[in-house]
């Protein structure tokens, strides 16, 4: 299991990015749960879970309206597969990334491939 959360993102490109995990990987998310944006000056992260999975189903390349902000957190192989899909799907520009022992953490922003 892996956790993605998105900051730096409208409704639509989190919709879109998620979206393209979800036809990838199995999540926490039912197909109907959109994201929803809250009323208020805040800043909004957007979160689901995934289970990576050996065999995932390739994405070919899904545009983005803007940058969005990335961080996937869960065991080495969940991490790596996520890392792949989006990979697949975006231009990924990798940031960072911490390791522990059970698992590891990476930065990336997504934007459309060009």
């Amino acid at each position: 299991m892996a956790t993605v959360s998105l900051t730096a993102a409208s409704k639509e490109d989190a919709a879109t990015v998620f979206g393209v995990l979800r036809m990838a990987f199995p999540t926490d998310r039912s197909l109907d749960d959109m994201a929803q944006e809250q009323p208020g000056d805040h800043s909004v992260v957007w979160t689901a879970e995934f289970e990576p999975a050996r065999e995932r189903i390739p994405t070919d390349p899904v545009p983005l309206d803007s940058s969005v902000s990335a961080t996937l957190q869960g065991a080495y192989a969940a991490v790596d597969q996520l890392f792949e899909a989006l990979s697949t799907a975006f231009a990924v520009d990798h940031w960072g990334a911490a390791s522990g022992d059970q698992g590891k953490e990476v930065d990336v922003r997504l934007s459309s491939k060009r």
